[in-house]
């Protein structure tokens, strides 16, 4: 990971809009601090898009969609999106898996959560699971502390479920489908503009600071860590190409400036 000063002005100049991660990107102590709150409208003011794509659920990802000042936001990792209307201060809901499927997958993964929870002791839902539509989630690291060991056997009896699971800065989640974040970003830009995320690429940058941010950071020709990702370093195959020098919200702000030509 290169210092995110070495990106070069030439590829800044290109980007059109950012991806980002929420919890430990945008986010300090679970709350967004007013410099990272103040890059979003610095960002919306210059005529980019932001759209943040996360691991948290729908319910959770409401009252942001309603107030920040984003594109869209993408919830449950890729799994469904939330659209504000400006115009008419509502938020609309658009998913990737039609009612019946999700409706299945609800009823499965209700008994798949009560089987971890049963057998891997010590593991905890996270907090916000009533919000959740299309994924499970259990407490790593937000409220309730889970070992490397655990985190890997609770990994394992999901996928042996035939889940896709991730493991975020906070929580593991586990879902039914192959979205993901990087499946939530194409198709979320493609819903909003028509366009083809994949023929764009290289005028978009993604940040994110933990081991479910990978995929993006392998598809994205620009992508940056906030500095707390270092302490998943060790666990990334695929690394982002930048870092920032401070962590977390400071971090996200960090990038925006440079992306406005404002000094670090």
């Amino acid at each position: 990971m290169k210092p995110l000063t070495f990106w070069p002005i030439s590829a800044r100049a290109k980007i059109v809009g950012v991806f980002t991660d929420i919890d430990d990107t945008l986010t300090t102590e679970g709350a967004i601090t007013p410099d990272a709150l103040q890059a979003l409208h610095d960002l919306k003011a210059a005529g980019l898009m932001v759209i943040p794509i996360t691991g948290r659920p729908l319910g959770w990802s409401i009252p942001f969609a309603s107030t920040w000042p984003v594109n869209a936001i993408v919830a449950e990792n890729g799994a469904v999106a939330l659209l504000h209307d400006a115009t008419q201060n509502q938020i609309s809901k658009i998913y990737q898996q039609n009612l019946v499927t999700r409706t299945h997958n609800f009823e499965q993964m209700q008994r798949i959560a009560q089987k971890v929870l049963k057998e891997i002791p010590g593991t905890a839902i996270a907090q916000d699971s009533t919000g959740r539509e299309t994924d499970i989630a259990f407490d790593h690291s937000e409220f309730h502390h889970l070992s490397q060991e655990q985190i890997q056997q609770v990994v394992q009896l999901l996928q042996q479920e035939g889940m896709t699971a991730t493991v975020s800065s906070i929580h593991i989640n586990a879902w039914f489908g192959d979205h993901n974040k990087w499946h939530g970003a194409q198709w979320v830009l493609k819903e909003l503009t028509g366009r083809d995320l994949i023929q764009e690429i290289d005028q978009w940058v993604y940040v994110g600071d933990s081991t479910n941010d990978q995929v993006m950071f392998e598809h994205f020709t620009h992508s940056v860590g906030v500095a707390n990702i270092k302490r998943f370093e060790k666990d990334l195959k695929h690394l982002p190409e930048y870092i920032t020098q401070h962590e977390r919200g400071a971090g996200f702000s960090e990038v925006a400036r440079l992306l406005l030509g404002q000094n670090l």
